[in-house]
């Protein structure tokens, strides 16, 4: 990377990691407030996965300003937290955009739901990892939302509160609508990952 771009980088990253972790934790501040779950709060994969973003751009910032070359393992979750916050912002966008958010702040929802999927994929896309990814390295990526789909189906069946209206065979309309919501996601998931390897094969070519 040409030295002249190491802080301005630097000062980006850090900037989108601290303006998310304002945003989630005056949201979580209101979650106490009310009195309502905090498990609940950190079973929503939005504020997981830009919680994780933000950790890894924090991260990228401190080895930038200590000249650190990133390794190999992280150019892989640096892909991951892209991979997941692109997919934040397409589900947002496609089934939960006109749904009721209950008390989640406009300025919040922008933040997690609009700038941050954008930013993320902008900044992996404009300064790639050096690492080599193929399809291991894809379906690495993957392990993180069947986890976190499994976490949310089982606690779900247990404590009858889902995160999402379309996880919930309830409101969804039975288990078969969920798995197919279910496998819908898991798709655009892969689909996404496997176009940001090909951007970025053909960024390098």
């Amino acid at each position: 990377m040409d030295v002249t771009r190491r802080p301005l980088l630097t000062a980006v990253r850090l900037v989108l990691a601290l303006l998310t972790f304002a945003a989630i934790g005056t949201q979580f501040a209101i979650q106490v407030r009310l009195g309502l779950s905090v498990v609940n709060f950190f079973s929503y994969f939005t504020n997981l996965s830009n919680l994780f973003a933000a950790i890894i751009l924090g991260f990228g910032a401190f080895q930038l300003a200590a000249q650190r070359a990133p390794s190999a393992s992280h150019d892989l979750l640096r892909t991951v937290a892209a991979l997941n916050m692109a997919v934040v912002g397409i589900v947002f966008t496609a089934l939960l955009r006109d749904v009721d958010l209950g008390g989640l702040l406009p300025w919040v929802n922008t933040v997690l739901h609009d700038i941050m999927p954008v930013a993320v994929v902008l900044e992996w896309f404009l300064y790639p990892p050096r690492t080599r990814l193929g399809a291991r390295q894809l379906l690495l990526c993957q392990a993180f939302p069947l986890l976190y789909l499994a976490y949310v189906l089982l606690r779900g069946a247990i404590t009858g509160w889902y995160p999402y209206p379309f996880l919930n065979p309830a409101v969804a309309g039975g288990y078969g609508n969920v798995s197919l919501y279910a496998l819908g996601i898991a798709a655009v998931f892969f689909l996404v990952g496997w176009l940001l390897l090909r951007a970025l094969a053909a960024r390098r070519t």
